[in-house]
């Protein structure tokens, strides 16, 4: 299979707050910690070399004021970084003009956020259609993409209904829509879902991951949630102290963590939510298999399968056969063996 191409990379980008901040990186320094508190500055962001590729759903969590969501507004320079490189398909954002990176938010990346701020005095299709009036489109044509995408997150119908006529989930639904209407290459996502019910919530991933499904976006998403983390995402950049600790797969994570920090995120994790086939796939081909299921499908999704048929399974990766699975194999992860 082809590597994906690097949609965003940042290099090395800090953001500390404080009277002299460019001071603590001159040179090419990098300040500890420590350093930075000692001189009574604050390290939001410290050194974050990362790359998203296109089309992946990039999440990046932490604990409350680790950093992340100072992060993701460097990454759209709604904040501006104090060092560093920010690459978006090759072009230096970091070195673009302030109407450049206005054309760049307008029509390329996509923002939902916590408290997404609908405007009360207009309906769902003209909340989801601003941005588009922003840009100067006409209205007919603003219009047909708004109901393109309200129908796309669900909400066929409310067209006409104000904010204040929708529960949360349904408002949260607008905001989607609108961040949606630009047709964005990138979309940016911070905690878009904490603010809701659990159920509401699950509801929302689930809606979210089909809207992903359909239009394939490159998208950083934001969460305090692990559990969260571990269902939407490809990968997963755990920060702490605005530095990130590891980037791994919810499986690496869960199977080989960093350090004792990354540990205590994923220690009460089931590990059938996140083990692959592919992880636990034995070499050769017995006889009697009774199917073939894919290498990256998860435990927790064929276990009943597996486990029912009482018999091995074939696992392939990119239409090769890489070895096979049995029912105690699969069982081990449930009861939670190591391997």
């Amino acid at each position: 299979m082809n590597e994906r191409p690097v949609k965003l990379a940042c290099r090395h980008v800090w953001k500390i707050y404080g009277p002299h901040p460019d001071r603590l990186l001159a040179g090419g320094a990098t300040p500890t910690f420590d350093q930075i508190r000692q001189s009574d500055h604050v390290g939001a962001v410290r050194d974050v070399s990362l790359e998203v590729k296109e089309g992946e759903i990039f999440v990046i969590m932490g604990l409350s004021g680790s950093g992340k969501s100072t992060l993701v507004r460097c990454l759209s320079r709604l904040i501006e970084p104090t060092g560093g490189e920010l690459l978006y398909d090759g072009e230096d954002l970091l070195k673009a003009s302030p109407a450049r990176m206005i054309e760049i938010r307008r029509h390329r990346m996509g923002m939902v956020f916590q408290h997404f701020a609908l405007l009360p005095h207009l309906t769902v299709l003209e909340n989801v259609a601003f941005p588009l009036e922003v840009q100067g489109m006409d209205r007919a044509k603003r219009e047909a993409r708004a109901r393109e995408v309200t129908q796309l997150v669900g909400l066929k119908g409310r067209e006409g209904n104000y904010p204040r006529q929708l529960s949360g989930g349904q408002q949260q639904r607008v905001g989607i829509a609108r961040s949606l209407a630009v047709e964005p290459d990138l979309w940016f996502l911070d905690e878009p879902f904490s603010a809701l019910d659990p159920l509401i919530r699950r509801e929302m991933q689930e809606e979210f991951l089909r809207i992903q499904k359909q239009l394939k976006k490159t998208i950083v998403f934001i969460t305090h949630d692990f559990d969260e983390a571990i269902r939407l995402a490809d990968r997963i950049a755990i920060m702490k102290d605005g530095a990130v600790v590891q980037v791994a797969t919810p499986e690496e994570l869960v199977l080989a963590p960093a350090d004792d920090y990354v540990a205590a995120f994923t220690a009460h994790v089931a590990r059938a939510k996140v083990v692959t086939l592919g992880r636990i796939a034995a070499p050769g081909m017995p006889e009697g298999v009774a199917g073939t299921l894919p290498a990256d499908a998860r435990i927790e999704v064929v276990a009943e399968q597996i486990v029912t048929a009482n018999a091995p399974f074939a696992v392939e990766r990119d239409g090769v056969v890489i070895g096979h699975v049995t029912p105690m194999a699969v069982i081990a992860v449930l009861i939670g063996k190591r391997e």
